[in-house]
């Protein structure tokens, strides 16, 4: 979390020093229509640069993953500079129509306006004849831009409806792109501001093509058939395998891909719950029904049906050199657990006699319970040499920081992966931060909400 803020708020002060150092004047302004001027130029600039950036993570790049420690970080900085560019064009707006308000109310006088000074830059004088075009237009992108991103924020819209509006944003990107080419003053492309934000609208510009052409992830995806299903009814659980003769790159235990069953929905993320093994080029997911694109899963799905697999992503990976591991997978987030135990099974079958490095504690913590699915949990675990800890909520209560010290004597060494509720994920990293752990090196916590 600390790198995204880092990544949000060292992006909006960037902007607004490079701003400040285009026009100095900015904050020494001749009254009060002078500062708007200034104001309207600053919280374009700013929501801008969250828009544009929002819109490069759109497609899921690889170079900034392994930084911002995975996809699902990057995703909640998509969220967040998405949230950002909606405040900040607000903001915007009220600048541009607060004060002609204020003037039709009588509030305010509107200053008298001589004659323009010539404009000797040929460029400049052809963007000045589309002032009233990106002004008008720039309106009603920005009204677009709050309903589109409404939707996406409200959990409550189906994700198929999500999936089909938020492409719309693209279109209003470049529409707000023509806006802040048009109006950004002119002597800001001379500055060290101009060619930033040249880069970014480029790149944004770019993204929104991608986006619209429905290329986001073309060269990850990889051709797949199901060749299992398997239904936990106690648990609303589905788990598939996947058959990929070729292309998969192989993934590391705890990644996860996006999967297309229907083009029509979308890709939807989910955990990889296997290692990997080249000769079987097979992968499983499990899902559990908390929406409503899963819970037709089991309806949609069968053996035999084609579907395309992203990725892979993540960098929940479990890479550290701390002798003991505390893993937790609350729920559905046991998923990336598995596929380590997996992984680990398959070390020790290829050397035997080697000795484990690390010592591991899996908590399992549900409010559903399968006998099925826990005899194979425990199965893995054992395969695995895992410490294994089932706690079914409505027999042995709900798992606390307390507990987890308890049963693991020597937790001052050990490191946490967490995967799971997020505010479940965050109570017990606040409850280790008050035990003096490191958490921000130590606590590794997947932030798996794609919207």
């Amino acid at each position: 979390m600390r790198t995204i803020k880092l990544a949000f708020w060292g992006g909006l002060a960037l902007l607004a020093g490079l701003w400040l150092i285009a026009d100095p004047l900015a904050l020494r302004p001749a009254g009060f229509f002078p500062l708007r001027g200034s104001m309207i130029q600053l919280s374009g600039v700013l929501a801008m640069g969250c828009m544009s950036l929002a819109m490069i993570l759109a497609l899921r790049p690889q170079w900034p993953e392994r930084w911002l420690a995975g996809l699902d970080k990057m995703y909640r900085l998509h969220k967040w500079l998405g949230i950002g560019g909606l405040v900040l064009g607000t903001v915007h707006w009220l600048w541009v129509q607060g004060p002609k308000w204020a003037v039709g109310f009588g509030w305010l006088e509107r200053p008298s306006r001589g004659p323009r000074p010539p404009i000797d830059n040929t460029l400049q004088q052809v963007l000045s004849t589309q002032r009233g075009t990106a002004e008008s237009i720039g309106e009603w992108a920005f009204y677009a831009a709050v309903l589109l991103i409404a939707v996406a924020l409200i959990q409550r819209v189906p994700y198929r409806l999500f999936y089909k509006t938020h492409r719309l944003l693209a279109v209003v990107y470049l529409v707000l792109v023509f806006h802040t080419v048009v109006l950004l003053q002119f002597s800001y492309w001379t500055a060290p501001l101009g060619p930033l934000m040249a880069v970014m609208l480029a790149g944004g510009t770019v993204a929104a093509v991608v986006v619209l052409l429905r290329r986001v992830g073309a060269g990850r995806k990889v051709d797949g058939t199901i060749t299992r299903l398997h239904y936990f009814p106690e648990l609303r659980v589905l788990e598939g395998e996947i058959d990929l003769p070729k292309g998969w790159p192989g993934h590391e235990a705890g990644q996860f891909a996006f999967l297309t069953t229907k083009e029509a929905e979308g890709a939807h993320p989910f955990t990889i719950a296997s290692a990997w093994n080249s000769i079987e080029h097979r992968i499983i997911f499990v899902t559990k029904e908390l929406g409503d694109y899963t819970r037709r899963l089991p309806e949609m799905l069968h053996i035999g049906r084609p579907v395309k697999v992203e990725g892979p992503y993540g960098c929940f990976t479990f890479d550290d050199d701390r002798p003991r591991q505390v893993w937790i997978g609350a729920g559905i987030g046991i998923t990336p657990f598995i596929a380590r135990m997996k992984e680990l099974a398959l070390r020790r079958q290829a050397v035997p006699t080697k000795a484990r490095s690390q010592v591991i504690d899996l908590f399992h913590t549900t409010a559903d319970y399968s006998e099925e699915a826990i005899a194979k949990l425990r199965a893995d675990a054992e395969a695995a040499n895992v410490n294994l800890h089932i706690l079914y909520d409505a027999r042995d209560g709900l798992l606390t920081g307390d507990r987890i010290r308890a049963a693991v004597a020597d937790w001052q060494e050990a490191s946490i992966w967490f995967c799971g509720p997020s505010g479940f994920g965050s109570a017990l990293r606040q409850d280790f931060a008050g035990q003096d752990m490191n958490v921000a090196k130590r606590f590794h916590q997947e932030l798996f909400a794609m919207r």
